[in-house]
């Protein structure tokens, strides 16, 4: 007799069949599921929250960075405020530019020859002369030419030296075209022709064609 023929010891009918066991694999598998869900969610937190801090950072650092651009805007416009609020070097103001030292000590316009009634020049418009000491402060010798030498008027225009006319206003003292040993000084006057009525304001100075010049005011 098998074991399912054999008869119940107690009572009347057949006996119930055995209920099956559920494999123990499937209880593995679920719980791994509910543990890698539960760990994937943990794993999500983490992630938003380093990605909010991540975030702040970056808020942060950018206000830094919006703070110190500011600071030196700040800066570089008081920088360029106290630049303009320098005095401009004006007469007998000893000013430097490049290997020469210079010092305007005067300025005449209107006036309208140059000469002598035999030797001389007659202005397109009226001349205005301006006296000026020219010192060699470098180690070599150096030419100064009144050709590279600027004035200019209340507007800004711009006029040139005439060197035909220096040489009648400097006589002895060719200060129009000269060389200048180191230490040495000369004296002369610049000559520009402006239109009459016009008044120079202020002359830009140059120990060559090539240098930045320097300014003074006239008036």
């Amino acid at each position: 007799m098998t074991y399912s023929q054999q008869q119940p010891q107690h009572g009347s009918g057949p006996a119930a069949p055995f209920a099956p066991v559920p494999p123990p694999v499937k209880k593995k598998r679920k719980l791994l599921w509910i543990v890698g869900g539960f760990v994937g969610l943990m794993l999500i937190a983490c992630i938003g929250a380093v990605a909010s801090g991540g975030d702040d950072d970056a808020t942060s650092a950018t206000a830094d960075v919006a703070v110190e651009t500011t600071k030196a805007a700040q800066k570089t416009a008081k920088t360029e405020a106290q630049k303009g609020e320098e005095k401009t070097a004006g007469l007998k103001d000893a000013v430097r530019d490049g290997k020469f030292e210079f010092t305007v000590t005067g300025v005449k316009c209107g006036v309208g020859k140059i000469g002598s009634d035999v030797l001389g020049q007659k202005a397109q418009g009226q001349f205005c002369l301006v006296d000026v000491q020219v010192k060699n402060i470098g180690k070599e010798a150096q030419t100064f030419a009144d050709s590279v030498q600027k004035a200019f008027d209340a507007k800004k225009v711009e006029y040139s030296a005439d060197s035909g006319a220096a040489i009648y206003a400097n006589e002895d003292s060719q200060v129009f075209f000269t060389e200048i040993n180191p230490g040495n000084t000369v004296k002369g006057k610049l000559v520009f022709d402006v239109p009459k009525g016009t008044q120079l304001t202020s002359i830009e100075l140059h120990d060559s064609m090539f240098s930045g010049g320097v300014t003074v005011a006239l008036r």
